[in-house]
């Protein structure tokens, strides 16, 4: 039984992820992480989904460790690992239009749940990548955190955090073939997609190719699917096309 971790599962394009790989794969177990376990019980009321209370915020690993620990035992494998957590915007935080705007415990907000958290989950996970079969690690980045691609400027936390949140991709493609061989590691842009996250955004998404949580899971299967040794350390569009870091 393949078993595969996703974190952020309570947003709406990790939940959408959840079903899609429980409704297309019956021999899949899913381990779902989210501050909040309950409600996605309710939404997503299938046996084969566990669920972890997790803060990508909190940055603690140790805790993350045991609770994998609990989950998978000790002899525990990971085929494929999703970071779908991600911070654009709350009641105490929005994308910024100008340098005025910069804050600093936005900014490390930002990092702490676009970049950190990340780092963490595969600190935590990796003693369950090491078996012989391929591993896919699928970050959920941004086009906006795409430095080659920035002609517009602005929203300063999410782009910075997404950029690095790139580069801790590009680090561990060198680090995890070493050690979890055969691996790819690869950040992914899942396109506009109709959620709380877009929300405040509606007068430019109409000028926006825009898809709904399903349609965004399933592009980004495709990518996931398509995944293997030689597509290690890139940055994908939800089409398959390459984009520049």
């Amino acid at each position: 039984m393949r078993q595969i971790l996703i974190a952020g599962v309570s947003g709406a394009i990790g939940a959408a992820l959840a079903r899609q790989l429980l409704d297309r794969e019956p021999e899949t177990t899913v381990i779902g992480l989210c501050r909040n376990p309950e409600p996605v019980r309710d939404r997503i009321p299938d046996r084969r989904l566990q669920l972890v209370r997790w803060n990508a915020e909190s940055g603690n690993h140790g805790e993350l460790s045991n609770s994998l620990a609990e989950v998978l035992g000790r002899n525990g494998e990971l085929d494929t690992l999703i970071y779908a957590a991600g911070l654009l915007h709350d009641d105490q935080v929005f994308p910024e239009k100008r340098i005025e705007d910069f804050d600093a415990a936005v900014m490390a907000r930002s990092f702490a749940v676009n970049c950190t958290g990340f780092g963490s989950l595969v600190r935590a996970a990796v003693p369950y990548l090491r078996h012989r079969r391929f591993k896919r690690i699928a970050a959920v980045s941004a086009k906006v955190g795409s430095i080659g691609d920035n002609r517009f400027g602005g929203w300063y936390a999410y782009r910075c955090s997404k950029a690095a949140l790139n580069m801790l991709v590009r680090n561990l493609s060198v680090e995890l073939p070493r050690r979890c061989p055969p691996v790819s590691c690869v950040a992914v842009h899942p396109g506009t997609t109709e959620s709380p996250l877009s929300a405040p955004f509606q007068q430019s998404l109409a000028q926006l190719q825009v898809h709904t949580p399903r349609e965004t899971a399933r592009n980004l299967l495709a990518v996931i699917d398509g995944m293997d040794e030689q597509t290690n350390g890139r940055f994908y569009n939800w089409d398959g096309d390459e984009l520049p870091w």
